[in-house]
C-alpha cells in the first residue's frame, strides 16, 4: 500500500458505459502519480465485481457501506444517479472520509445545504463536480473580462441546447425526464454552464425568469413506451448581474440544426463570442472569439479542447489531490454548490 497515493473508491463505475468510464477513468489514468483506484461498489456486488476483474481494481465491495468504512479508501468518488447522491454523500461524510460528488450535488438546495454544513463540521476535502470552472476556456475568458479586454460589460447572452428533454429518449436515461429525480436541463446542462458564466462575468443581482414545456410524454425508443414527462424543456432568464450588466438565457430541450451554444459578451471596448457544439459548457468543444477596441471583427482567439470531458475531470482531480494534501480548498466546495443551488432555485420559483 503506497501511502503517498490517495486511494479512490467508487460508488457506480462501470467499465464500458456511463459518464465515470468515459471521463474519470481516462483523467486518472494521467494522474497515477497522485491517485490509486482501490475499490468499487456497484448496486450489486456482482456488478462490482465484474467491473474490478475488468479494470483490474483490488477491491469490489459487497455494498457502498462496506466501501465506505474501508480502511484502504481515502477518496470516494460518487458518479450514481442523482437521487442517491444525498444519502450516499452523507454516510462518506459521517465515516470522516474525502468526497468528490458529481453534480447536482443534491436534490435542491435543502439537501446541498445540509451536506456543505456536514462536510464543514467534519473538516475533510469535499468537492462537487462543476468541471467548467476550471476548463482552460473559462479560465482564459476570466483572464480577458479582467484585463480589460471587452472594457466594462455591458451584457451578456446565452444560448443552449440540452440534448435531452424533448419527446424522444432511451429507458436507462428516462430519469432525467422526471421533475422530481433532480436531473432536469436546469440542474444539469444549464446549471453547469452558468458555473462557468458566473466565474467569468459574476454572479446576479435579480432575475426573472420562465419555464414551460412544449412536451408532456416521451417516447423510450429501445422499448417502445409512451411515459409522463414532468421536466421542462424551455428556461428562460432576464435580468442583471452585481456589476450592472444585463443578461439573458435561454436554454432548449434536445439539438438544434442551428445553433447548439452560443454565449456572447459584450463591453463598452470589444465583444466575445464563445461557441460550441452543445449546452452543456462543462463538456462541450468551446471556441472563442473575440474583437478588441482596434479589432473590426471577430477573430479566434482560442481553439477548442480535443477532449474536455476528461481533460477537465483531470483538473478538478488535480485540485483535489492539492487539497488533500496541503489543506487548501481550491477544488469547487459544497459551499460553491450551496451559491449555485440558490441561483437555480431562484430560476425554478421565479423569485
Amino acid at each position: 500500500m503506497n501511502k503517498e497515493k490517495i486511494r479512490i473508491g467508487f460508488i457506480g463505475l462501470n467499465p464500458d458505459s456511463h459518464w465515470a468510464s468515459r471521463s474519470h477513468l481516462p483523467a486518472l489514468k494521467t494522474l497515477t502519480d497522485d491517485f490509486e483506484i482501490k475499490g468499487v461498489a456497484n448496486s450489486t456486488h456482482a456488478s462490482a465485481q465484474r467491473t474490478a476483474n475488468a479494470l483490474q481494481i483490488p477491491y469490489a465491495f459487497e455494498n457502498v457501506q462496506a466501501l465506505i468504512h474501508s480502511d484502504e479508501i481515502d477518496l470516494v468518488v460518487v458518479t450514481v444517479k442523482v437521487p442517491y447522491h444525498y444519502e450516499l454523500v452523507r454516510d462518506v461524510l459521517a465515516a470522516g472520509k474525502h468526497v468528490y460528488c458529481e453534480h447536482p450535488l443534491g436534490n435542491g438546495l435543502k439537501e446541498v445545504k445540509q451536506l456543505a454544513a456536514l462536510a464543514a463540521d467534519k473538516g475533510v476535502v469535499a468537492v462537487v463536480g462543476t468541471q467548467m470552472v476550471v476548463s482552460p476556456q473559462v479560465v482564459y475568458l476570466q483572464e480577458l473580462i479582467n484585463n480589460g479586454f471587452v472594457g466594462k460589460v455591458l451584457s451578456t447572452t446565452l444560448i443552449g441546447s440540452g440534448g435531452q428533454w424533448r419527446d424522444e429518449t432511451l429507458r436507462d436515461v428516462y430519469y432525467m425526464y422526471d421533475k422530481n429525480n433532480g436531473a432536469t436541463l436546469l440542474t444539469i446542462p444549464l446549471a453547469h454552464t452558468l458555473a462557468g458564466l458566473i466565474k467569468v462575468v459574476g454572479g446576479f443581482d435579480q432575475l426573472t425568469s420562465r419555464m414551460t414545456s412544449n412536451y408532456s410524454t416521451v417516447k423510450l425508443n429501445d422499448t417502445g413506451e409512451v411515459k409522463p414527462k414532468t421536466a421542462e424543456d424551455q428556461i428562460m432568464v432576464m435580468g442583471t448581474l452585481k456589476s450592472g450588466a444585463a443578461i439573458s438565457i435561454h436554454y432548449r430541450g434536445g439539438m438544434s440544426k442551428g445553433t447548439n451554444f452560443l454565449w456572447e459578451i459584450n463591453g463598452s471596448e470589444g465583444d466575445i463570442q464563445v461557441t460550441g457544439n452543445i449546452g452543456h459548457g462543462q463538456l462541450a468543444q468551446l471556441s472563442i472569439y473575440g474583437a478588441g477596441r482596434e479589432d473590426k471583427a471577430l477573430k479566434l482567439l482560442n481553439p477548442p479542447p480535443e477532449n474536455p470531458v476528461a481533460e477537465n475531470v483531470a483538473r478538478m482531480y488535480e485540485l483535489i489531490a492539492g487539497d488533500i494534501k496541503n489543506g487548501t480548498r481550491k477544488a469547487p466546495t459544497f459551499y460553491d454548490a450551496v451559491s449555485l443551488h440558490t441561483v437555480l432555485q431562484a430560476i425554478e420559483t421565479n423569485e
